[in-house]
């Protein structure tokens, strides 16, 4: 029950990660369970949820009811916007696709292999995730955590200036409401 990473940019340069999960399956062996669940825990720090639906499948409602399920279970997830996106509009059925729109009219009708909608799900995607608008300056203490903070910020953030001083690192940053929060903890 592996997931793929992959590193992206938005259009203005912000630097985000899609994690790839397994496919959902409903029954699943009681020994994959598990597997299964710790395969989703990080979902719940997740800005946002991209529901990848395959559009062929006869019943893709019950594959968003199963996902929805486990979802269900995660904390925090009820808070986090979702996006569903229904592959293969390539090899899927008018009806279905009509009938699809219907039920989830904020869905998008993507195709991975023709590239179709590919843009808008981008598009999509990087106006739901979080912008760095808070302005920060703060000095930071030498240290593991707060040198990991400052990575956070060049990866998430936009650094102004970061000056190395005897007392810490000056940094002079925009970032998002969490960061600014754990750097504001930390912060001489």
């Amino acid at each position: 029950l592996d997931t793929a990473v992959r590193k992206s940019l938005t259009k203005d340069g912000r630097a985000y990660t899609l994690v790839d999960t397994v496919g959902f399956v409903r029954r699943l062996p009681t020994q994959l369970v598990e597997a299964f669940k710790s395969t989703l825990e990080e979902v719940g720090n997740a800005d946002v949820i991209l529901h990848v639906v395959d559009g062929s499948h006869p019943d893709p409602v019950s594959q968003i009811e199963a996902v929805n399920e486990v979802l269900a279970q995660i904390d925090g997830v009820e808070d986090i916007a979702q996006i569903i996106a229904f592959n293969k509009s390539d090899v899927m059925q008018e009806p279905m696709r009509l009938r699809l729109q219907s039920l989830y009219p904020d869905s998008l009708i993507v195709s991975a292999a023709s590239g179709t909608n590919i843009d808008r799900l981008r598009t999509r995607i990087e106006n739901l995730l979080p912008s760095p608008h808070v302005h920060v300056k703060v000095t930071l203490p030498y240290s593991d955590y707060s040198g990991s903070l400052l990575s956070r910020v060049r990866e998430n953030g936009i650094v102004k200036s970061a000056e190395y001083k005897d007392s810490g690192v000056e940094l002079d940053a925009f970032v998002g409401d969490s960061l600014a929060a754990k750097l504001m903890q930390i912060a001489l």
